[in-house]
């Protein structure tokens, strides 16, 4: 009785475990693990939820996928979704951050009602925004299909243009936080980025030395960046666009402009150092007439300070102080002065002016007047006084030898080594009454000879002059005997001078004038030819 006991409990305890291993086998095969869920997406009153499993988006209603696709395509989801989340809540992003620890946040916008909410939940952020509904939208009012498709198209195509345009396009809050942007500036975050591929929200700010806030200064403003493997930086012109609390920035590229700016420095700076060692005094007026440019001659040559130069005087006021200082002719009368002045600008302005000024000190001065682009003038201040010195004394020189040459009996003509005739004197000019001032033209030794020789009977001399004029051999000087239509007979001396040049000498031989026509002319052989 005792054992058949033992044998039922054994029976009952075997019996009873396999009930519960069967029933936890069936639960497992036909029940689900439990785990977190949530309520279908499209079957909450939130028209915009998105689901997030780490940065990437595992669901969303349709109206959060259309306000997604309003954020900037080349972010990822989580990136895209943060970036329309901060237009309207600034600090969400922030917030965000410490979603894993607080396990809720909320953010209310006071100015228009509207609210964000973020939970976090098994590793899952869920983000619900939600709108404060008008009026209308309460009555059920919306805009149809087809409103909603031009304003969706007129969006892409906006938005387009925008990523499209050459130029840097971007938006800052008043912490100088980057809030929007355009293609143009994303690309050029990727240039100077250490990793070009990734590119996360909010966007760095890449121009520090632009401060925060609108700008307080006149447009543009020159901003530049380095980009790695670049040796010139680039840079950019930006204008500023102040809206309410944030700032609108456009850049345009500069980069050629700055190139030209330092080339044109560089040429300035060129020009200066040249014009630093003219001697030729330099004075530059711009279109209104005020002194853009000098150089330390004028300085010297004008008498003027420097520090009177550089305040920039107008043309009127630099002549003034160069008559009050005896720098230019002493004017007749004021009145007329100040139109000759006025003469002066307009016809420096058309390129004719020139003048020599003969000061009182007894400098000479050389002014020239030339027109310059953009209706600017430029006059050249010139001392000649040791080249009219110079002038005056070669002129005193030749008057003198001119006038000892007149004074010799011999009449006398000198030629050139390419047979010009260049001096003659005042017994030359009696004898063969052949005046060579009074031509125009030059007279050369044909021509000279030419008329020698029909006021002379036949000879070879004139000939043999030719050849001797135009010989670059060794010369010496010969003689020579013609006699002359009227009967007097005459010494013709041929000597050479310095350069090639030939002295031709004729003097009268007294006491053997023939009034007849002589039959017989006396020649010599020319000292070349022996």
């Amino acid at each position: 009785m005792q054992f058949f006991d033992l044998s039922l409990g054994f029976v009952l305890v075997i019996s009873s475990f396999g009930t519960a291993t069967v029933a936890l086998y069936l639960m497992g095969h036909f029940l689900p693990a439990r785990r977190v869920s949530w309520t279908p997406l499209d079957k909450m009153d939130e028209p915009v939820v998105f689901l997030f499993r780490d940065r990437e988006m595992v669901d969303a209603t349709p109206d959060a996928r259309a306000l997604l696709n309003t954020g900037p395509d080349f972010l990822d989801d989580w990136s895209r979704t943060l970036s329309v989340i901060e237009s309207r809540f600034p600090d969400f992003g922030e917030e965000i951050t410490d979603l894993a620890d607080l396990q809720k946040i909320e953010l209310t916008d006071s100015a228009t009602g509207d609210r964000v909410e973020a939970e976090w939940r098994g590793g899952l952020t869920r983000i619900a925004i939600f709108e404060k509904r008008s009026a209308k939208q309460a009555e059920g009012w919306l805009p149809d299909r087809f409103s909603q498709a031009a304003l969706t198209g007129e969006l892409k195509t906006l938005r387009d243009v925008i990523d499209d345009a050459p130029i840097l396009i971007w938006k800052e809050d008043g912490a100088g936080a980057v809030r929007w942007a355009n293609a143009a500036y994303v690309e050029l975050v990727r240039r100077v980025s250490d990793d070009p591929d990734t590119v996360g929200w909010p966007l760095p700010r890449i121009f520090d030395q632009r401060p925060f806030g609108p700008d307080i200064s006149e447009p543009p403003r020159r901003l530049s960046i380095a980009v790695p493997d670049d040796d010139q930086p680039l840079w950019f012109d930006s204008y500023d666009n102040a809206q309410e609390s944030e700032t609108l920035i456009f850049a345009l590229p500069a980069d050629k402009l700055v190139r030209a700016e330092g080339s044109l420095r560089e040429f300035v700076q060129t020009l200066t150092k040249t014009f630093a060692h003219l001697p030729t005094g330099l004075a530059v007026f711009d279109k209104d007439r005020r002194l853009a440019l000098f150089n330390p001659a004028l300085t010297d040559l004008s008498g003027l300070e420097p520090l009177f130069l550089s305040g920039r005087p107008t043309l009127f006021e630099f002549l003034d102080q160069l008559r009050e200082r005896r720098r230019m002719p002493e004017p007749k009368n004021y009145k007329g002065w100040r139109k000759q002045i006025v003469e002066l600008e307009s016809a420096a302005a058309s390129g004719t002016y020139q003048e020599t000024w003969y000061l009182p000190s007894g400098q000479t001065f050389r002014v020239t007047g030339r027109p310059h682009p953009d209706g600017a003038v430029a006059f050249l201040f010139e001392d000649i006084s040791d080249e009219v010195s110079l002038t005056r004394r070669f002129r005193a020189e030749l008057e003198l030898g001119q006038s000892v040459m007149d004074s010799v009996d011999e009449a006398i003509a000198v030629f050139s080594a390419s047979g010009v005739l260049l001096l003659s004197n005042r017994a030359y000019r009696e004898m063969w009454e052949h005046d060579p001032d009074s031509t125009l033209g030059e007279t050369g030794v044909t021509e000279a000879t030419a008329l020698w020789q029909s006021r002379c009977l036949p000879t070879p001399a004139w000939g043999d002059l030719r050849d001797f004029v135009g010989s670059m051999d060794e010369r010496a000087e010969w003689n020579a005997e013609v006699r002359r239509t009227d009967g007097n007979l005459l010494n013709c001396r041929f000597a050479p001078l310095p350069r090639h040049a030939t002295l031709v000498g004729f003097s009268k031989i007294s006491g053997r004038r023939s009034v007849d026509a002589p039959s017989k002319v006396w020649a010599a052989t020319p000292a070349h030819q022996r």
